[in-house]
């Protein structure tokens, strides 16, 4: 995330005044670490800090002596694949809890080790939007409010580097489509290749 929260405030039209705050977005977002998304209250869209990353409960492998089952852990989902799980479809549901999440470029690591053993880091980009939107959803939790995005299969750039999904990357058309409720499967589409370079 290269641009400045005015940056944001001009391309998704955040009412001033808003909060101001230098501190975010950091360069680089990374899992459970705080990130801007955009969404909409009462009927204006508004900046938003959350953190990256919903909270679930998954069975871990030690087994509770008291009751015989996994002890259950808590695990942060960053990525909404399985848009028909109960867990995403209670976001998915609600506008309300729909969001964009903004980027500038993102990264992906690629399949074949480089001769000093690393897999390469790759930096995708759409060079005619300087600001881009990942189809997002959010909700409040115990360490304060998180969202997560949508993936969908990977197009012809990203794929022979990424196999398994890309992020759900929204035309700007479909910006606001996706904050009305729009159906997710319908939006969370591979976006096209020609529009996008690699580095």
């Amino acid at each position: 995330m290269s641009a400045s929260q005015a940056d944001l405030a001009r391309r998704y039209g955040i009412e001033v005044p808003y909060p101001a705050d230098e501190s975010y977005p950091p360069g680089e977002l990374f899992p459970d670490k705080p990130a801007w998304v955009v969404r909409e209250e009462d009927g204006r869209r508004i900046l938003d800090v959350m953190s990256w990353g919903v909270p679930t409960q998954v069975p871990g492998k030690r087994i509770d002596k008291a009751t015989g089952k996994p002890v259950m852990l808590t695990k942060s989902v960053t990525n909404v694949r399985n848009l028909s799980s109960p867990f995403w479809r209670s976001m998915l549901d609600k506008p309300a809890q729909r969001c964009l999440v903004p980027v500038t470029m993102f990264s992906e690591y690629g399949q074949v080790r480089s001769a000093d053993g690393k897999l390469p880091l790759h930096w995708f980009d759409v060079p005619s939007r300087p600001i881009f939107s990942f189809a997002g959803i959010w909700r409040p939790s115990t360490g304060g409010i998180t969202f997560a995005f949508l993936t969908c299969e990977p197009n012809s750039i990203v794929g022979p580097i990424h196999p398994k999904a890309m992020p759900a990357i929204l035309q700007d058309e479909d910006e606001q489509r996706w904050l009305d409720g729009a159906p997710a499967a319908e939006l969370a589409q591979p976006y096209p290749a020609q529009l996008m370079t690699v580095d």
